[in-house]
């Protein structure tokens, strides 16, 4: 009874006699939402852009097309009609919707196949090259980050700060050039280690161990140029929110309480100062999806990134606007991932 009069007076009141904690979930969906029509907004926004960019290309794909050829301009302008090129750009732009709704765009002017069978069969690649990349430069980037900002000053932060700066300075295309020149040809006493492209080695059998230790012998030099340049980011990111929680009372009080050096990091500094990074670490794992064409460029790794890069040279517009899909929609993506995962770690934030 005591209950019910307490709802009525609510009632009466105008206030919500809903309980606290489905507020807070009705918030969340409310949180999740606005997120959500936000990153559709910015999919939008960005197909748009993309498809300008591809209009605006000075070169043109029937005439690549028609290299090396005796072409009549009878026969170009046909080819041009079989492309869709003499075609409207706004006609264009709504095939291009259209092609992104329905997930079918077409086949490739380059290699004469459906711009999907060519998506899937180079997603795994890349896949596994961004996956492993990403996997260890964030566990190396995050370790190394709450060592050097728990002691800031110290010869430990020094070197891995300056070893991170440097490397974050690095083009990319620049330190896989110099690694495949020290490791896979060889430089004076460095003899060659590691395949000089490719993911596998075409005599080695397809299957088995011995497979699976050939493609990890190619995955090295690439997975190395990515790592040594996206763990610095993750180890900047880290030190910086580590030391902003130094100074902060919780950590003198926990202190107080008697924990050790180490509990007081581990069970009070470090959750705090992961939020930042968290945001961080999942932009970065979207961005290195489309990342990935210099590496994959360089060391000839048949994924996205390469696939990407051929279809430029034409350039192959059904090709480009379905990886172009891909890469953005994953940025995208993770980006919302990144605004609901913060959200669940710092209930505080109400965007």
């Amino acid at each position: 009874m005591a209950a019910l009069r307490n709802d009525d007076a609510a009632l009466t009141a105008g206030t919500d006699p809903v309980p606290a904690v489905r507020r807070r979930r009705r918030i969340g969906w409310g949180y999740f939402g606005r997120r959500a029509l936000m990153s559709l907004e910015s999919f939008l926004v960005t197909l748009v852009i993309g498809f300008i960019v591809f209009s605006l290309v000075p070169s043109d794909p029937a005439q690549s097309l028609a290299r090396a050829q005796s072409v009549t301009p009878e026969q170009m302008a046909d080819l041009r009609a079989q492309l869709g090129l003499d075609q409207s750009i706004v006609v264009r732009f709504f095939h291009f919707l259209r092609n992104v709704l329905t997930g079918n765009f077409g086949y490739s002017w380059e290699y004469r196949q459906s711009v999907g069978s060519l998506i899937g069969s180079a997603i795994g690649p890349t896949l596994l090259l961004m996956g492993t990349a990403t996997l260890i430069s964030v566990a190396l980037g995050l370790w190394l980050g709450v060592r050097a900002g728990w002691k800031p000053g110290s010869k430990f932060d020094r070197f891995w700060t300056g070893t991170a700066v440097t490397l974050w300075s690095v083009p990319t295309f620049w330190l896989g050039m110099m690694l495949l020149v020290v490791f896979s040809i060889g430089v004076g006493p460095i003899p060659s280690l590691f395949p000089a492209g490719g993911m596998s080695d075409p005599t080695v059998d397809g299957h088995g161990i011995a497979h699976i230790l050939d493609v990890a012998h190619h995955l090295v030099l690439p997975c190395l140029t990515l790592v040594a340049v996206t763990f610095a980011q993750n180890l900047m990111i880290m030190r910086s929110s580590l030391v902003d929680e130094l100074g902060n009372a919780y950590l003198t009080t926990a202190r107080a309480k008697g924990l050790r050096d180490a509990e007081v990091r581990q069970r009070h500094a470090v959750p705090n100062a992961m939020l930042p990074a968290i945001t961080v670490i999942f932009l970065q794992v979207g961005g290195l999806v489309g990342g990935a064409i210099v590496t994959e460029t360089v060391f000839s790794w048949p994924g996205l990134g390469l696939l990407v890069y051929n279809g430029i040279k034409i350039p192959d517009l059904p090709l480009l606007e379905g990886t172009f899909v891909i890469f953005s929609g994953s940025v995208i993506v993770f980006n919302l991932i990144a605004d609901l995962l913060y959200r669940v770690l710092d209930p505080r934030v109400q965007g």
